[in-house]
């Protein structure tokens, strides 16, 4: 493998290899490359992987017509390059016209397509501009990641303080095999928090069993949860095991306890009394082992004080109860997640990252998020999917984001020398006249925005004297 020799004046440069056979290039690169670049020269295929893997350049660039081993399809060839080299910024040169040419090699990994021959002064410019946005940009995401590892535990994210004990709290559980209640808003992450201490726990290689006490009618949960033999109701054509049973050896996670009925809430004490379970139609019970993990978004001590939620149950599985805080008591947290889920389906629709604008989050961060981290994922989700371009900005927001944060800042400031009322309210008024006539389109549709009627849209846009359409 060459290097060319006053590649040595560079001191931290970028890292540059060149796949090409063509001798009548070398003087050129040597010319323009060289001094701004530390070059390794590639002369075939073989060199040129070989390099990959030995060197780690930052920037590759491949004569397709010479590097490419014939009857290969070029196109295929950069996949290669690129599942060899992930990170890399990669051009690729050609003296062949191919059709859409320069789509189909950045569909493939390519960064760039050129058609030569190449004005190899002003390569020099475009591979420096670019190489170094691309290094700034793989820093960037190593911070990025390095911060998410951070605030990362067990497929939780958070670096807030409330998140941080709740992961100590989590730690200190999981050891044991004491009955844990989760507590916490619905979209809070209950689940998640079960299988974080279950991962940490001495029966993280045994089952876990997920049910969730609300997704079936009274009849069916108790089947499911118990199981039943063959033949011990109508339809009951094969013995069927319940979930308590599965989980023996293992962890069972009850989501929405809350909602089970008394009877059931009876039949699963005596499972935690007496460690076994019967079937329905049974006539043995069944000796087991395993460990409990509950789950509600109720308020157990109401429903026990009301008669809804067995006492002696609730003390059962509230032995150590741990409160998942919602989302609008997780101080920075919030950007976190965002990057989180929208690098996440960016990536799954194969669509360029998409950022957030300062704004946009600034409006984000101080959301309540009633639905707490769910209703976060959804919405990074919809905009990984429905914003063109790789920015976000308040505009692709849901109007009760932005509404929101809007009413948050109620505090209004009088200036020192103060202020004209009168002339005040009328901007205020005009401002949001035009705001409603551009979202309707027409007099009548900005009225029924503003909750006025017809007569008195049309005298505010005579008063006001505005191009009012429609």
């Amino acid at each position: 493998m060459a290097t060319l020799a006053n590649a040595a004046i560079l001191h931290d440069g970028l890292k540059l290899l060149f796949a090409t056979s063509d001798d009548a290039a070398l003087h050129d690169i040597g010319q323009e490359l060289a001094p701004a670049f530390f070059i390794r020269m590639a002369p075939d295929s073989a060199s040129l992987f070989q390099s990959l893997a030995e060197h780690a350049p930052e920037i590759v660039v491949i004569d397709l017509d010479t590097i490419v081993p014939e009857g290969t399809d070029v196109f295929g060839y950069i996949e290669t390059v690129r599942a060899a080299a992930p990170q890399i910024l990669c051009l690729v040169i050609s003296r062949t016209p191919l059709r859409n040419a320069r789509q189909r090699a950045k569909k493939a990994g390519g960064d760039e397509f050129l058609l030569a021959p190449v004005d190899f002064a002003e390569l020099r410019e475009y591979l420096l501009e670019s190489g170094a946005e691309h290094r700034e940009r793989l820093e960037a995401n190593r911070l990025r990641d390095e911060i998410a590892r951070k605030n990362t535990f067990c497929g939780m994210i958070g670096g807030s303080e409330a998140m941080q004990r709740i992961y100590e709290t989590l730690r200190r559980v999981a050891s044991s095999n004491s009955t844990v209640m989760l507590r916490g808003e619905s979209g809070t992450g209950k689940e998640l928090a079960a299988r974080a201490i279950v991962s940490l726990s001495p029966r993280h290689n045994q089952p876990i069993i997920s049910v969730n006490c609300a997704a079936l009618p009274e009849t069916l949960m108790e089947s499911e949860l118990f199981g039943h033999e063959k033949g011990s109701f109508t339809g009951a054509h094969t013995m069927h095991p319940g979930q308590i049973e599965l989980a023996d050896g293992g962890t069972l996670f009850l989501d929405e306890i809350g909602s089970l009925s008394l009877p059931l809430q009876s039949k699963l004490l005596r499972v935690l009394q007496e460690r076994v379970v019967q079937r329905i139609g049974g006539k043995s019970p069944r000796k087991i082992d395993f460990r409990l993990i509950a789950a509600t978004n109720d308020n157990l001590d109401q429903m026990v004080k009301k008669g809804q939620f067995r006492e002696d149950l609730y003390y059962r599985i509230c032995v150590i109860p741990v409160f998942l805080p919602p989302l609008r008591e997780r101080t920075g947290d919030v950007p976190l997640l965002l990057d989180h889920y929208l690098r996440m389906y960016c990536t799954a629709a194969e669509l360029p990252q998409k950022r957030f604008s300062p704004e946009a989050l600034q409006v984000l961060e101080t959301s309540t998020w009633p639905g707490n981290v769910r209703e976060l994922e959804n919405l990074a989700q919809r905009l990984a999917l429905m914003v063109d371009g790789e920015l976000i900005e308040v505009q692709h927001l849901p109007d009760r984001v932005i509404y929101e944060n809007t009413a948050s800042h109620d505090e209004i400031l009088v200036p020192e020398a103060g202020l004209d009322l009168e002339d005040e309210l009328a901007r205020i008024e005009v401002a949001y006249l035009m705001a409603a006539i551009r979202r309707a389109g027409t007099k009548n549709g900005a009225a029924a925005l503003l909750q006025i009627s017809k007569e008195k849209m049309k005298y505010l846009c005579r008063k006001y004297q505005l191009d009012n359409k429609g």
